[in-house]
């Protein structure tokens, strides 16, 4: 198995239950990683009382632009192995995770291996929150591959990437991604399209062997929030369809919008005419109303001026792709 560096990234002491967790998840892994480092983002309290804490993780400060984006690259730039994983600070590995995700490193046209992150909610799925929308809250929706397939991007709660390639696209794009509690994001899907632009037959590969347990607070289960999130998705897209170009930064939303969502509707009426499910119809309006949002989102962020692309990330064009680096 190759080396694997963790890269855990937190902002708040409000989670620190839940980052201990996430760091004990990884010293129980089956294949250890070579090292475990948590990035805080401009939290000197936070960044103190680890020090004093936990003695065998790397702690840094994040060096970059305030955000997930910026924390991200800051551990990235400190990893010293060939795979650098990503787990969230509310999320727990399972006991094989690295195992599953460096199985397929074994190709070398693969560039980055992505898992499956299963919601754990505080206080119960609300009957209104389908499976298909779990993308809201970071994790995996309903409809996606049940095994190992090639896929666009990974999602954030959850991926891995060769340190060659973050190295050789620039890291990620620190003008997308979430910024403390601002629910913004896409980060993941541009630094994947980036990645194996220019390289053919380069690939991004999603396991859903490789499970991690994504906490969830009851906030976020509000039509309140998943309004929101539905919103900064669609602008986040529209940013980084600018960015990459429209096919590329849409095509699995194509095949979501008119085959996954539209049987999430179908199945929560009839659950509901058939008695069932008294909540399928609420399913059913809330994944219209979601749908909505995001693509009016969608349509804002079209107007807004284009979001600047980092100075490394700009020279990826001119470097050499993965392939003629390795």
């Amino acid at each position: 198995m190759p080396a694997v560096s963790v890269v855990i990234c937190s902002y708040t002491e409000d989670r620190w239950d839940l980052l201990m967790s996430a760091v004990e998840s990884v010293r129980g892994q089956s294949v250890p990683p070579e090292q475990t480092i948590v990035v805080v983002d401009y939290n000197m309290d936070l960044y103190k009382r680890l020090i004093f804490t936990v003695s065998d993780v790397v702690i840094l400060e994040n060096t970059g632009p305030k955000g997930l984006s910026g924390a991200r690259n800051t551990g990235a730039a400190a990893a010293t192995a060939g795979i650098v994983a990503f787990l969230d600070d509310d999320a727990q590995a399972a006991p094989d995770w690295l195992e599953r995700l460096t199985a397929l490193y074994d190709d070398h046209d693969v560039l980055a291996v992505g898992g499956r992150a299963v919601p754990v909610w505080e206080k119960g799925r609300p009957g209104y929150f389908a499976e298909e929308l779990d993308w809201i809250v970071g994790c995996t929706h309903r409809g996606m591959p049940r095994v190992a397939a090639e896929v666009r991007n990974v999602i954030g709660a959850n991926m891995s990437f060769r340190s060659e390639v973050l190295d050789v696209v620039g890291g990620f794009n620190t003008s997308l991604g979430r910024q403390n509690s601002l629910p913004l994001g896409c980060e993941e899907t541009e630094i994947c399209i980036r990645a194996v632009i220019g390289t053919p037959g380069a690939r991004v590969v999603y396991e859903p062997a490789a499970l991690v347990h994504h906490f969830v607070p009851a906030q976020r289960g509000t039509l309140n929030y998943m309004l929101r999130r539905a919103w900064s998705e669609g602008i986040s897209k529209a940013q980084v369809s600018k960015i990459v170009g429209h096919k590329r930064a849409l095509g699995p939303e194509r095949r979501y919008v008119r085959q996954i969502l539209p049987r999430a509707v179908f199945v929560g009426i009839r659950d509901r005419v058939q008695g069932k499910d008294p909540a399928g119809l609420g399913r059913a309006m809330t994944i219209i109303a979601v749908l909505a949002v995001t693509t009016c989102g969608y349509v804002r962020g079209r107007r807004l001026p284009a979001a600047p692309i980092d100075a490394e990330s700009k020279q990826n064009g001119a470097r050499p792709s993965w392939r003629e680096v390795n």
